[in-house]
């Protein structure tokens, strides 16, 4: 919604990926724009970049921003697909990576998207940031409204952490809760990440 708070999202999410995964092959899903794959691009220890969005208007863009860095021929691939339909070619990446994405899908959606991710693709870890809408208040939004128009839905703390909780749960990961973008004592952060790690389990 703001620039700093696009920002703080970007690096939380980075830091995860590099640090933390030390991932070498990374899925974005619904990249749109691209600027965490772009960053990621540049990170000599990132090995493979998948990009998958469903909208073919912003694959292209990011293609020609891609273009104008300096990266290793074949590191990127980008793909027009949709993240609820399994991608069986990439099972046991090492990350995927969903940024403030699943609050752009049907509600209905989320348990496709929950098999594609979690029991097909199956990736090592998997680090999910959407609004909280607890903090929408201190952004100026008003209660009937949405932080994007394009938003299905936003979650406060408790509920996204019960359906994280519980697809983690089913899919035998392990999950653990952060704020982004400032931690008010009682709202929490703007945003909201949920970092899943597979356990061999289920």
């Amino acid at each position: 919604m703001t620039t700093w708070l696009h920002e703080e999202r970007l690096a939380a999410v980075e830091a995860v990926v590099l640090r933390e995964t030390q991932a070498a092959r990374v899925v974005d899903l619904g990249c749109g724009g691209g600027d965490l794959l772009v960053r990621l691009a540049t990170r000599p220890g990132v090995r493979q970049l998948v990009g998958l969005d469903i909208r073919t208007e912003a694959l292209e863009r990011l293609r020609r921003r891609l273009g104008r860095i300096d990266i290793r021929a074949g590191k990127v691939e980008l793909r027009a697909a949709s993240m609820t339909d399994p991608a069986p070619d990439l099972a046991g990446v090492d990350c995927a990576v969903l940024l403030e994405v699943i609050e752009h899908l049907p509600p209905d959606h989320l348990s496709r998207l929950e098999r594609a991710l979690l029991h097909v693709m199956r990736p090592g870890r998997v680090v999910i940031t959407t609004p909280n809408a607890e903090f929408n208040p201190l952004l100026g939004v008003p209660a009937h409204r949405f932080r994007h128009p394009d938003h299905r839905f936003e979650w406060g703390r408790a509920k996204f952490r019960h359906w994280a909780g519980r697809v983690a749960g089913r899919a035998g990961y392990a999950v653990e809760f952060r704020d982004i973008g400032g931690c008010h004592p009682e709202l929490g952060g703007a945003s909201q990440m949920a970092l899943l790690s597979r356990t061999g389990a289920a």
